[in-house]
């Protein structure tokens, strides 16, 4: 097969450390023979800068590397400064079975990479980069918010109270202001049913009856107050990720995404955060249907048709895209 990258680098990447292989054109009359170096660096800043150095040595204009868990996101941070740097799906990457190891992996992918065999999983540039870690780690948040409200339902009904049994949420201002007075000490029901809000003092009668309860301050006390103040934390954290996105994104883009049918605030800022803003690297809308894995699959051979399920694909897109 014809070289399409006469000189190019492949990365085996782990926690610890980093293989490089390089494959440049040979010397003299050897020229067209393949000229092969291997070396193996630390995953330090200063190691890593050190691996550019040795590269450039090469003249190295092509980088490939696994994605591998987050340890690819160093090494690429450093070297995308002085290289084009490809991010490689791992799937493209199986070699001949009983044929492992670090440095073994590293000879592969320069191989694929100079022959034209493999192709650069979507980076967006570093900005979307660091807004795309604020947008996943609120919805981490909100996540385990969301459990931490589970996880009190689950304390309630050991205590007998049946509040979902009436009102649709575990957690409104309502159930708040019956969580503090349980925590006070009243125990009531009736008391504890005149503390709600809103529609839901329509409810009182049913209310009184499904507060009932065995709640023991010393025990159930204790597992309350220690989640609604990991919620209050929660709140917290969710409230300075949200306004750290709003400064980060522009708001006139925001106001336009939210033009599109069921998509607000939230959703439009994680939109931006995982496809970023220059949509041309997509080619076109089909294209981007396809890399968010939201579009059936193709299996077919002969006249065969088999499943064509979706892939996984970026699962923080596809969970604010299905919402």
């Amino acid at each position: 097969m014809d070289v399409i990258v006469e000189r190019c680098a492949g990365l085996d990447v782990h926690r610890d450390s980093v293989v490089a292989t390089v494959r440049v054109p040979g010397a003299g009359k050897s020229r067209r023979r393949r000229a092969q170096q291997t070396r193996t660096f630390g995953a330090t800043i200063g190691q890593l800068e050190q691996l550019g150095d040795w590269l450039e040595g090469f003249g190295v204009t092509l980088v490939g590397m696994e994605a591998t868990g987050v340890y690819w996101k160093p090494v690429f941070s450093v070297l995308e400064r002085r290289f084009e740097c490809w991010l490689i799906n791992a799937e493209h990457l199986h070699n001949v079975p009983g044929r492992k190891s670090d440095v073994i992996d590293s000879r592969w992918l320069c191989e694929l990479l100079e022959l034209g065999l493999v192709r650069p999983s979507f980076v967006p540039p570093p900005e979307i980069r660091r807004l795309r870690d604020l947008t996943r780690l609120r919805s981490t948040q909100a996540e385990e918010r969301t459990r931490a409200i589970q996880r009190l339902e689950k304390v309630l009904q050991d205590a007998g109270i049946k509040l979902t049994s009436v009102a649709s949420k575990t957690y409104s201002v309502s159930a708040r202001a019956m969580l503090e007075a349980l925590l006070g000490g009243v125990s009531d029901p009736t008391c504890l049913a005149e503390l709600a809000k809103g529609r839901l003092r329509a409810k009182i009668p049913q209310l009184t009856e499904a507060l009932a309860n065995r709640f023991d301050t010393a025990h159930h006390g204790v597992l309350v107050a220690g989640l609604l103040a990991h919620i209050d934390a929660l709140d917290q954290a969710v409230a300075t990720l949200d306004a750290r996105i709003a400064a980060a994104t522009d708001a006139e883009l925001i106001e336009l995404l939210s033009t599109i049918p069921g998509v607000k605030r939230r959703i439009a800022e994680v939109l931006i955060a995982e496809c970023g803003l220059d949509m041309s690297v997509f080619g076109s809308a089909q294209r981007l249907v396809s890399w968010a894995a939201i579009c059936p699959g193709s299996n077919q051979s002969g006249h065969r048709r088999r499943s064509g399920k979706t892939r996984h694909g970026n699962r923080w897109l596809r969970t604010a895209l299905t919402q």
